[in-house]
């Protein structure tokens, strides 16, 4: 009789806990909009939704680029296959700065990859700075 008691009581405690939280719950008004959110950037990210018909998506945190060329998001300022605009490629030997294609062998402003300023009175030669 006492287990059963015991059980009882037991059962009546855990009831009363878990209203407690359902109420605790329903004040605060919880929003499950953070988790809509959240579940939302997984399946973009997922690549279920294309650039194309969403540019928007590029703007994403993890995104390779602000930028939508050919169905991917990319940016015009670095990648060498759209150097300033979608589609226009860099040459074999130069690299994408700012949105402009150098070859960074022989360009002083750009000497050994972007924004590498020689000194003055320097040169740049197989992208090391060099005096004269």
């Amino acid at each position: 009789m006492r287990l059963a008691t015991l059980f009882f009581a037991l059962l009546a405690t855990i009831a009363i806990l878990a209203a407690k939280s359902v109420a605790e719950f329903d004040e605060e008004s919880t929003s499950l909009r953070g988790v809509s959110h959240f579940l939302a950037e997984q399946n973009l990210k997922a690549n279920i939704v294309k650039c194309d018909k969403f540019p928007r998506i590029c703007r994403l945190k993890d995104s390779p680029g602000p930028d939508c060329c050919k169905k991917k998001c990319v940016n015009v300022k670095t990648d060498r296959f759209n150097c300033g605009m979608c589609g226009y490629k860099c040459k074999y030997s130069e690299i994408c700065c700012k949105g402009q294609c150098v070859n960074a062998s022989f360009d002083k402003m750009n000497c050994g990859g972007c924004n590498n300023k020689c000194k003055k009175g320097e040169f740049c030669a197989f992208g090391m700075c060099n005096y004269a």
